[in-house]
């Protein structure tokens, strides 16, 4: 039997023009976000574009590779790393992967990054404990940034599928078309049902999509939630992340929660961070002048991914198409939601400045469609997501 070996592609995502900006600047850039969705592809296309060869490669997974930089002697692990062709003549270049796998690493970062000419790319499944791993010292010596599941319009270049993209929510609306819509609307169904994971999109066979799927939520579990939490009872994790799948685009109650789990308030709210720090959900705060308010009131709802949710419960149309909302804007604009005396709610506000509601109607045919509302210009666009 002949087998061929194909090159695997590399596919564009909305930051990386962000991260090529980073290459020649002097700052510890940090890449996060949650497990499988392209940080090690990036790091690993970011090392390909420096030119040096004064430059090297670390997988924290790898024991042997993490037992490189566990020395007590910093000057010994700089020492250590002219192994692999670092020296010291020239600006180095280096690329840490999966780095919280090694606490300590922060403080063998910072020390190298003060002491030699080293640029350091360093990407993790955590934002909590990435933010937390470095000591204020490391102020003005760090960028971080985060990378979430694929958008639509990712999700329609892994596709291989040309849309034009529209500049503002106005534009948009002018865009608005029939055809486009009948076009489009397969391949955001697919994108509500399976989410922005980048193997499930590739992956044409169905039914090893979910398999996919499943062996996401497996290894977060078994990584992020065994390695860096310290809860006691794991498994009421897990019972409280099946009760969640239902709350999609709702806010939460936390006593409901605590009622049904039978914890402490406080430990629902332990879980509550955990699983926001490591971008398994995201909590929406309601939108207010004050920020006292914003951060007191209860928030609305989302999972790091469509599909993660979709898998782990199945959603009704209505909350898979606003959790798919909630994924296209999420990278480029601050979102809150808004309700007044427990009236009806706007379901999204933009930066501040722009509500939108996400609804689905049936009649002879299914239509999804946005309706933004902007305050300034008292204006009304219904669009396509």
């Amino acid at each position: 039997m002949e087998y061929k070996l194909i090159r695997d592609m590399f596919y564009t995502r909305e930051i990386l023009s962000k991260l090529e900006k980073e290459l020649l600047t002097k700052e510890i850039i940090v890449l996060t976000g949650m497990r499988q969705i392209g940080k090690t592809t990036l790091l690993k296309h970011l090392f390909s574009l420096v030119a040096s060869q004064n430059k090297a490669i670390f997988d924290l997974e790898n024991p042997l590779q993490r037992k490189i930089f566990e020395a007590e002697n910093y000057d010994a692990i700089w020492q250590g790393l002219a192994e692999y062709g670092l020296k010291n003549t020239e600006r180095a270049f280096i690329f840490i992967d999966e780095m919280q796998n090694l606490p300590e690493i922060s403080k063998v970062v910072k020390y190298l990054y003060d002491h030699y000419q080293v640029k350091f790319f360093l990407t993790g499944s955590s934002s909590f404990y990435l933010r937390n791993l470095f000591p204020e010292s490391m102020a003005g010596r760090k960028i971080i940034f985060e990378l979430f599941p694929l958008t639509f319009s990712e999700f329609l270049v892994f596709k291989g599928v040309s849309r034009e993209e529209a500049f503002d929510f106005e534009d948009k609306a002018k865009k608005k078309n029939r055809i486009a819509y009948e076009l489009y609307l397969p391949f955001y169904q697919e994108f509500m049902d399976y989410g922005g994971c980048p193997a499930v999109v590739l992956e044409k066979d169905y039914a090893r999509k979910k398999e996919l799927m499943q062996e996401i939520f497996t290894s977060y579990f078994e990584k992020d939630v065994r390695n860096l939490a310290d809860f006691k009872e794991i498994g009421k994790l897990r019972d409280l992340i099946l009760l969640l799948t239902a709350r999609v685009g709702s806010r939460l109650d936390v006593g409901k929660l605590s009622q049904e789990l039978a914890v402490s308030r406080e430990t629902v709210y332990n879980y509550l961070t955990f699983l926001e720090s490591t971008y398994f959900i995201s909590l929406l705060p309601k939108f207010s002048g004050s920020l006292d308010r914003q951060a007191a009131g209860s928030k609305k709802l989302f999972f790091g991914d469509t599909g993660l949710a979709n898998i782990l419960g199945r959603l009704s149309m209505g909350q898979l198409f606003e959790q798919s909302v909630f994924q296209n804007l999420r990278t480029r604009h601050k979102l809150f939601f808004y309700n007044k005396a427990e009236r009806e709610e706007i379901d999204f506000v933009i930066d501040g400045k722009v509500g939108l509601e996400a609804k689905t109607s049936a009649g002879q045919e299914s239509y999804l469609t946005s309706f933004a509302y902007s305050e300034n210009d008292q204006t009304i666009l219904a669009i396509d997501l």
